[in-house]
């Protein structure tokens, strides 16, 4: 049918910490606060994505939020599975197979669990080395962590392109800029490349704050019929194009540490949208760690190949910059509750909405979200406009 797409409601859970609410009242609370800004009525929400619990809680979560959708959506690929939902919706919405869906996720996961990710906290919860997915069986042992695992990848990109640990610094501190004006983000107080680098070494060459934060927190979106989005209260905000693809699951399974799926999901997402890197006025991208931004900038076609440390070094992801980046603070700053790709997708409609307060990017018409899970394992990639395509 080729019926264009829009977003029209958001929604944030209360964050980041919330001891007093579980995961499922975290998504609920997204879920209606999404609903009022769109306008929608209840009954109208016919489809419904999320992910992170295991099986059927997409289901669960549907009879919790009074809902009896006709589409369901449960992908599962670790923090760019929103990103994925959003590309099925899409489609979905657009052949005609449903009209409005709604995206949800909530999770306590630092009330519920505190800083544990990435750190063999896993095993508290009686796992052990053989309960995980092989092979991460056999290298988890060894001492290859989740954070070790980015840490791996960064440092071939350093031995292969000269990159520098203050070139990834540079990120967080910008990230930390964009935080400083964000009421609602974990951390507030300016960090400079010296507290990055000068920061707790985690796995080499990764410090602390090159990491994300652990937090609480939810998120929601509603989208639905470009026809259905001009009866509604806000400007809507088209999709113009998104794809998704993986390369390997574990790290010694990625065919090349300085290159993802990003390098073939962003301008396959690119191409459907009618638009090249230089049209995007705001990049909300996965920042688990520094890396991630980094590989990720190069493989979208914003900095050629080897070049990504220089782009970060010149202050181009910050508010006026080239490329302002996480303009609500990032993972890396504001908000990682287990997985944030659905956020990305938050803050880029409301840059296009007009909504981003003190981060809001003058003029913003294009937006990209692009989410990374697993290992660098996924990849997601999704551009809004506030035309269509």
């Amino acid at each position: 049918m080729g019926r264009r797409v829009c977003v029209v409601g958001v929604g944030l859970a209360d964050g980041p910490k919330t001891p007093d609410m579980n995961g499922l009242m975290l998504e609920a609370q997204a879920f209606k606060r999404a609903l009022d800004d769109s306008g929608l009525a209840r009954d109208e929400i016919r489809g419904l994505a999320s992910a992170g619990y295991g099986g059927m809680h997409e289901v669960m979560l549907a009879e919790y939020l009074g809902l009896t959708p006709q589409w369901l959506e449960s992908s599962s690929v670790g923090g760019s599975s929103f990103e994925f939902h959003a590309l099925h919706a899409f489609r979905a919405i657009e052949a005609g197979d449903v009209d409005t869906v709604a995206i949800v996720y909530g999770n306590n996961q630092l009330s519920a669990s505190g800083r544990t990710l990435g750190t063999g906290g896993g095993a508290r919860r009686g796992g052990g080395a053989m309960a995980m997915p092989h092979p991460m069986a056999y290298e988890f042992p060894t001492g290859l962590t989740l954070v070790g695992a980015y840490a791996i990848a960064a440092q071939r990109h350093m031995y292969q392109y000269g990159t520098t640990a203050e070139q990834l610094a540079s990120i967080a501190v910008q990230m930390r800029e964009h935080a400083t004006r964000n009421p609602n983000a974990m951390y507030r107080d300016p960090i400079t490349v010296d507290d990055v680098v000068g920061s707790r070494l985690v796995a080499d060459p990764l410090h602390k704050l090159d990491c994300c934060v652990i937090s609480d927190g939810g998120c929601a979106i509603i989208l639905t019929t470009e026809d259905r989005a001009r009866d509604l209260p806000h400007r809507p905000v088209y999709v113009r194009g998104a794809a998704a693809g993986m390369t390997h699951h574990s790290i010694q399974g990625m065919p090349d540490l300085t290159r993802t799926a990003g390098a073939v999901t962003g301008p396959k997402a690119f191409a459907e949208a009618g638009i090249t890197p230089a049209d995007v006025d705001t990049f909300q991208m996965y920042d688990s760690f520094t890396y991630t931004v980094l590989v990720c900038l190069e493989d979208l076609g914003f900095a050629p190949k080897g070049e990504g440390g220089a782009f970060v070094a010149d202050g181009n992801l910050r508010l006026g910059g080239r490329l302002p980046t996480n303009t609500d603070g990032g993972g890396l700053s504001n908000t990682h509750p287990g997985m944030r790709g659905l956020f990305l997708l938050c803050e880029a409609a409301r840059q296009l909405r007009g909504e981003a307060g003190d981060s809001q990017v003058e003029g913003a018409e294009i937006a990209v979200a692009h989410g990374s899970g697993g290992w660098l394992s996924t990849m997601g990639t999704v551009v809004l406009g506030t035309e269509p395509a």
